[in-house]
């Protein structure tokens, strides 16, 4: 393994620090007299250690410009494979997002707190590329000013996966909350955190909070552990706990104060949520009450209204009595709060982009993610602070959180990914095999009227939504001994689709078919009524959300629930259907009626087996 030298700078900070510390004890009447009870051990350290970091981190702040302190509150993304890139097209598009050619530019002009990857941005190709990236990032932000960056993605698992193959894929959230498991979702944690670090990415966007009591949401879903409350809380504690486990990840809940129950998308509009008060206290706050009760690193922000927290409907992230007034003060959360991206419409509605990170800003977050343009947003709260809108004192209070949480990370000390042990962490044989056996443990049997398991052998037709989807299912049938043909019908067949796939059912001892938002693409209902009809047993995969059994219920022999369509929790239907493996998930949701949403068609914690 060849590790990073530490700069010369970054070492004299470190003596610094270690200097102090004794200096600081000593003026703050910390040293223990002989005669005085001996503290124990580990309460000795912990106060050097926390005296020690706040040291360091004010010592830190004074020795920043204010343009340097406004620039950590930003983060934002870069096209690229590499820190200075030169690739025509991401130059191309650097320069309309941001005016600079490349992402070390960015940093040099705007002093960023951190950087986010995605794969349309050109960040997330390959293990050993997103590292190189991680450590040019590194150097540039180290140079610049001597403030390692926060490198962030959204790799949630399941439906938001922005890092893929050959890292490990694992389950997502519903999936985990259908394993009933939270050792499982804990160690599926460990293992994301461990590759993600390994990458030199440092900040997980991820678990997500919400709990999902409305099968109709349009943007969280299967993003969800739970519509219970308190299964989504015991599921989120153990994923917190999971991803910091090693203290060199930090854990970002979201969505504050909960989005779980809307029916709109706050990325085109802003969604209201008209929860009472002690409703909230009940369906929406024990995720996040769990999450802070575990130590997680930071909390992202909804932009979201919420009359009955804040009655003059300013969307969260812009709203100091939840901000401030509910998260910090009332939930005692004294981390980092981010913003969910300021590009969403959700946010942007009735503000200007201008207004809107020092409105944030105000109301109590710490670092705005992605404004829609980073030299506008920067220079508004620049100017802001000179002004005296943002008093100067509440802009050190959010640096000193983003220093505080870098210095807990242990990023001061060395922020870099060790490039030759990527190949011993990423994608590893034992993590492929932990993550498929956690997947085995999700597929949730939901009907069955003898079907399944199916026969060792025949001939099948796989038939549905998804080009992948079906190829993955055909090939999976194949590989275990059936012949089975492949037929796509899409997400919204027209009456050809369905004759296609009804003709290519003929002669066939099994249908299989994957269904995927069928409240919102009723064709695919008609799709499985009409294979129902040929008199071959069918069996249905909900592969997204579980709810697509409500709008079908009597013409299935069979359904099963992913929550994903990864290869992963399909390779796991497979294998339940043809009894391979057992099916063991345990419906993590209420599946509501489609006649009667009041009434549970298949409740809470329910699930077959053979």
């Amino acid at each position: 393994m060849k590790l990073k030298p530490k700069s010369k700078r970054r070492w004299a900070i470190g003596l610094l620090a270690t200097a102090g510390v004794a200096l600081v004890a000593a003026s703050a009447g910390t040293v223990t007299a002989l005669s005085d009870p001996v503290p124990e051990q580990s309460a000795i350290h912990d106060d050097w250690d926390e005296i020690r970091k706040r040291w360091f981190v004010e010592h830190h702040l004074r020795g920043m410009s204010l343009e340097e302190k406004v620039g950590q509150l930003f983060v934002t993304y870069a096209y690229g494979e590499t820190a200075d890139t030169t690739d025509p097209d991401d130059v191309a598009d650097n320069r309309a997002d941001h005016g600079v050619d490349n992402a070390a530019q960015l940093l040099e002009q705007y002093h960023l707190g951190g950087v986010i990857y995605f794969s349309w941005s050109d960040n997330v190709n390959e293990p050993h590329q997103i590292a190189g990236l991680s450590n040019g990032l590194q150097e540039t932000a180290l140079d610049d000013t001597g403030t390692p960056l926060l490198i962030s993605t959204d790799q949630e698992h399941g439906l938001v996966t922005r890092i893929g193959p050959p890292a490990t894929q694992l389950p997502g959230a519903m999936a985990l909350g259908a394993s009933h498991d939270a050792d499982a979702a804990l160690t599926a944690a460990e293992i994301s955190g461990d590759e993600l670090r390994a990458m030199g990415i440092n900040q997980n966007f991820a678990p997500v909070a919400d709990v999902n009591v409305n099968p109709g949401n349009p943007i969280i879903g299967v993003r969800s552990f739970s519509s219970d409350p308190q299964h989504a809380a015991d599921m989120v504690a153990a994923q917190v706990a999971g991803y910091q486990s090693d203290g060199d990840l930090a854990s970002t809940i979201k969505h504050f104060p909960g989005h779980g129950d809307t029916t709109a998308d706050s990325h085109t509009h802003l969604p209201q949520i008209d929860h009472t008060y002690q409703e909230w206290t009940e369906l929406d706050a024990p995720p996040f009450e769990a999450a802070i009760a575990e130590g997680v690193d930071s909390v992202m922000s909804a932009h979201i209204q919420f009359p009955a927290l804040d009655e003059t409907l300013t969307p969260a992230t812009l709203s100091e009595p939840i901000l401030t007034g509910l998260l910090r003060e009332q939930l005692g959360y004294d981390g980092v709060v981010v913003t969910d991206s300021l590009q969403m419409e959700g946010v942007r509605t009735g503000y200007g982009d201008d207004r809107v990170p020092v409105l944030a800003l105000l109301a109590g977050a710490d670092m705005l993610l992605m404004p829609p343009d980073i030299d506008l947003a920067y220079n508004a709260v620049l100017d802001a602070v000179e002004t005296g809108e943002i008093p100067k004192r509440r802009l050190n209070e959010s640096v000193t959180r983003v220093l505080e949480l870098k210095y807990d990370l242990g990023l001061f000390d060395d922020p870099y990914a060790y490039v030759d042990a990527i190949d011993g962490v990423v994608g590893t044989d034992e993590h492929l095999e932990t993550a498929q056996a956690i997947s085995d443990r999700t597929t949730t049997l939901v009907v069955n009227d003898g079907a399944l398991p199916a026969a060792a052998t025949g001939d099948a037709l796989v038939t549905g939504w998804g080009v992948t989807t079906t190829a993955t299912v055909a090939g999976e049938m194949s590989e275990r001994g059936w012949n089975a043909d492949n037929v796509v019908t899409g997400i919204r067949p027209a009456q050809d689709d369905i004759d296609a796939a009804v003709a290519a059912a003929e002669g066939k001892d099994l249908v299989v078919v994957t269904t995927n938002g069928v409240a919102t693409a009723p064709g695919q209902a008609a799709l499985v009524a009409a294979l129902h009809e040929t008199g071959v047993p069918v069996v249905a995969v909900g592969v997204r959300n579980p709810y697509d059994i409500a709008r079908y219920p009597d013409d299935v022999n069979a359904y099963l629930a992913t929550y994903s369509y990864g290869a992963g929790g399909l390779e796991s239907a497979v294998k339940a259907i043809l009894g391979e493996t057992e099916p063991q998930g345990r419906l993590p949701v209420d599946i509501p009626s489609a006649d009667d949403p009041a009434t549970a068609l298949f409740p809470f914690g329910h699930g077959l087996s053979y």
